[in-house]
C-alpha cells in the first residue's frame, strides 16, 4: 500500500460476495501454508487451524485487487464443559480474513489471536461489565466512552483481574476508589 502499511481485516457477513470468493478459492486450491494451535483451559479446549490462500486470481479486476493478496481461513473447533452437568459440548466456526501482505500462516495466526486478546480484555468487559452496548447516551457518547476507558485503565494498572467484581465493590465505597495508587487526592490542595 502507498503508506507502507499492510492490511489485515476480518471479512464479515456484510460482504457476502467477498466471502463467497474466499470460499471458492479455498475449495479450488490447496492452502499455501497451514498453522495449527491448541489452547486448553479449565473447562475449555480450542483447536485453531489457520490456512492461507493466494487471492491474486480471485480478486483480479475487482475493487479488492490492491488490498487482497492473501486470503485467510481460521477454523475454530471448541469443546466447552458445562460445570453444572459435566457434559462437553462442541462447536465449530469459520472466520475469513484478507490481507494485502504475504506472510507465513503462523504470523497471521499470532496477529489474529492478538486481536482477540484485545477483544476479550477490552470490548467484552465493556459490553458485559459496563453494559456499553445498551447505553442510551446519545449526546456526547465519546465523553462517557473515555470515562469508561479511564476507569478500566486505572483498574488494569492496579492489577485488577476481575473487572466486574471491582466495579461492584468500588460503587459501594468512594474511599476504595480513591485508595488506588496514583489516584488519591487526599493531602492535595482542594482548590487546584
Amino acid at each position: 500500500m502507498s503508506s507502507g502499511n499492510d492490511l489485515l481485516v476480518q471479512v464479515k457477513g456484510n460482504q457476502p460476495g467477498l466471502i463467497e470468493r474466499l470460499r471458492r478459492t479455498a475449495e479450488q486450491a490447496a492452502p499455501l501454508e497451514v498453522a495449527e494451535s491448541r489452547d486448553r483451559g479449565r473447562n475449555r479446549q480450542e483447536d485453531r487451524t489457520v490456512a492461507i490462500f493466494d487471492l491474486a486470481q480471485a480478486v483480479a479486476g475487482t475493487d479488492w485487487e490492491p488490498y487482497a493478496a492473501t486470503g485467510i481461513r481460521v477454523t475454530r473447533a471448541t469443546l466447552v464443559r458445562s460445570a453444572a452437568t459435566g457434559q462437553w459440548s462442541e462447536r465449530e466456526e469459520v472466520a475469513w480474513y484478507l490481507s494485502s501482505a504475504r506472510l507465513p500462516a503462523a504470523t497471521f495466526a499470532a496477529a489474529i489471536r492478538g486481536h482477540w486478546g484485545i477483544e476479550n480484555r477490552s470490548h467484552y468487559v465493556r459490553d458485559v461489565s459496563m453494559a456499553e452496548d445498551r447505553s442510551r447516551i446519545r449526546i456526547n457518547p465519546g465523553i462517557v466512552a473515555r470515562l469508561r476507558s479511564w476507569g478500566l485503565n486505572i483498574l488494569r494498572s492496579n492489577g485488577v483481574q476481575n473487572i466486574g467484581n471491582a466495579l461492584w465493590l468500588n460503587c459501594l465505597s468512594l474511599d476504595r476508589i480513591l485508595a488506588y495508587p496514583g489516584l488519591s487526592i487526599r493531602g492535595r490542595d482542594a482548590h487546584c
